[in-house]
């Protein structure tokens, strides 16, 4: 490398080759072997009904760009349709369809919030809550993972120190890394209280839990207070994201929401993907039942083999700790035929990586079996 391109390169290379000595360093991989890494927990990416829907709409002449903004000639028949049926299915006001979960949380938080208020987030949400959180007018609070009483002290102490604006208090239903649940009672009862808004990030719940797959947080469905995220890319087998809301709000958003305004709409054949996915759980209730009955089996094998887990989800996380034996874990469960990968910090906190095993209806019983005991016997030989 020369001098000059070294200069300008440099602190990037230092930065690269720090992560590398500290066994961070990411890669882009391609996916081999039996799956126990995708978040396509119904299997319903590689769906035949799902193609058929795709299909169909290709020969309709539903076109493979939106060619624009929602504000502009974006806005296609096939994005309001969604969202009409998305409203109805998750028995909410109104939904508004936005290209990734990533941007729907991102544009939610700088959006809605405003200056004056004060957003109280669980420490282990998503990256682009944070984001979120750091980019909005709102002040932001950090509160203990899934403790309410800390996110309400949190309240009292922006309360005393002068705070009168909206407070909107931020979780997960079900948490990526741990594969735990948040206290959702808990959360409304805390929102009731402050007359807060309750934003829920369900990514890894639709399709997974409540009636339907509706989520978890489909026991509050229609609750002025509560706005959801429901991501599409998981359990929905697309891409995307649905913002479920007070028609209100909705507006606002379309109104007000720079990611929303100005960017391109989604594919509206996306759309249409997602709104066969969204049939397929009305109709089809055997995805997910299929789906909870592999989760009970998989953990009653860890359990039997003494494989340690501390979830009750189909996010399993087994915490190696350092961040090198757990490469090397992952690296000897891939070449058993497990596509199992790392999750180092930042994406979790020093000192718990770990490997994320995801379960999916795109393995069985069998696969499962053969997988905890692989995990079983390398754990053993590791050890000694």
């Amino acid at each position: 490398m020369s001098p000059t391109r070294m200069n300008k390169l440099g602190p990037y290379v230092k930065a690269l080759r720090t992560l590398k000595d500290d066994n961070r360093l990411r890669g882009l991989n391609s996916r081999a072997g039996i799956d126990f890494s995708s978040n396509d927990y119904l299997a319903l990416a590689n769906a035949p009904r799902m193609k058929n829907a795709v299909s169909a709409a290709i020969e309709r002449g539903t076109p493979l760009g939106s060619g624009g903004s929602r504000l502009l000639r974006g806005n296609c028949e096939e994005h309001e349709c969604l969202e009409a049926e998305a409203a109805r299915f998750f028995g909410t006001e109104t939904a508004l369809f936005f290209a990734s979960g990533y941007g729907a949380n991102f544009a939610v938080l700088t959006t809605l919030p405003q200056r004056g208020d004060l957003l109280v987030v669980d420490s282990l949400v998503h990256a682009s809550i944070h984001e979120g959180a750091r980019a909005g007018r709102a002040e932001f609070r950090i509160a203990g993972h899934n403790d309410p009483e800390a996110m309400e002290s949190a309240i009292r102490d922006w309360r005393r120190h002068g705070g009168m604006g909206r407070i909107w208090v931020v979780a997960e239903s079900l948490y990526s890394m741990d594969g735990d649940f948040a206290p959702l009672h808990e959360l409304v009862v805390l929102a009731d209280r402050y007359d807060a808004f309750l934003v829920v990030d369900e990514a890894h719940a639709t399709g997974v839990y409540g009636a339907q797959g509706r989520g978890l947080t489909s026991p509050y469905d229609g609750r002025e207070n509560l706005l959801v995220v429901h991501t599409c890319g998981k359990a929905l087998g697309v891409a995307g994201a649905l913002v479920t809301a007070s028609g209100v709000l909705r507006d606002f958003m379309i109104n007000h929401c720079r990611p929303f305004i100005f960017a391109t709409a989604p594919s509206p054949l996306i759309a249409v993907a997602v709104r066969e996915a969204l049939f397929i759980l009305q109709h089809e209730p055997e995805h997910q039942r299929r789906l909870a009955s592999l989760v009970a089996f998989t953990h009653r094998q860890m359990e039997a083999r003494g494989v340690r887990c501390h979830s009750t989800s189909q996010i399993l996380p087994y915490i190696v700790g350092d961040n090198a034996p757990t490469m090397r874990l992952a690296s000897a469960m891939q070449d058993r035929g497990f596509d199992i990968r790392g999750i180092r910090p930042p994406t979790v906190p020093e000192g718990t990586a770990r490997l994320r095993i995801s379960l999916t209806l795109n393995v069985d019983e069998d696969d499962v079996a053969s997988m905890v005991d692989a995990l079983a016997e390398e754990t053993m030989e590791r050890a000694r």
